[in-house]
């Protein structure tokens, strides 16, 4: 059987010398939806807010960085996310004869620093709407243990008895060390004073 070659692929970056920090959190974040799984291409098609069938199909325009250079041409957009691979906040690497977009250790400092703040926004808007969504803790349960610890850790660092009950109902289907966090955490915002 004939070994069938890899799809090549050529980084331009053209004009784009920097890009701004919102723009380098926004590009990473919908890459966070991507990796390993999918190329510049797609990622391209998500910034610019496509309506492939692809997008659609795998749910990414439910991302929150689908769509935020509308404005921009997919060549536009390439070129700068062809600048987060020359920067190394991504790199590819081929499954196969695919090239696939993996994080740096640089990009994934800052994709986790994002995706943690994202999910502190949501334990908040659960804790002063007094609506709690058990749905949000299974789909906690596919994310990364780094954004999880770091979310509780801020949490702590917030300080607000008003997380108990949330942190309480989470942690009873958990595994024994996201409960052993989260009880540290309960314990610390329990003994804070007011």
């Amino acid at each position: 059987m004939a070994r069938r070659q890899r799809i090549r692929y050529e980084l331009n970056t053209g004009e784009i010398t920097k890009l701004q920090p919102e723009e380098i959190r926004v590009i990473l974040r919908a890459a966070d939806e991507l990796i390993a799984t999918a190329g510049r291409s797609m990622l391209v098609k998500v910034l610019k807010g496509s309506k492939d069938k692809k997008v659609l199909e795998y749910k990414l325009d439910e991302c929150p960085s689908y769509g935020y250079y509308h404005h921009l041409t997919m060549e536009e957009i390439g070129k700068r996310v062809d600048y987060m691979i020359v920067k190394r906040y991504l790199r590819i690497e081929y499954s196969g004869r695919l090239p696939m977009l993996i994080f740096t250790d640089k990009g994934w400092d800052i994709e986790r620093e994002t995706y943690t703040s994202e999910w502190v926004c949501r334990f908040k808007e659960a804790v002063e709407s007094k609506v709690l969504r058990l749905d949000m803790f299974e789909e906690l349960k596919t994310v990364n243990r780094q954004v999880v610890f770091a979310m509780l850790d801020m949490i702590k660092e917030i300080g607000d008895k008003r997380y108990i009950p949330v942190l309480k109902a989470w942690q009873k289907g958990e595994v024994r060390k996201v409960r052993q966090k989260i009880e540290g955490v309960i314990t610390v915002l329990e003994n804070r004073e007011e």
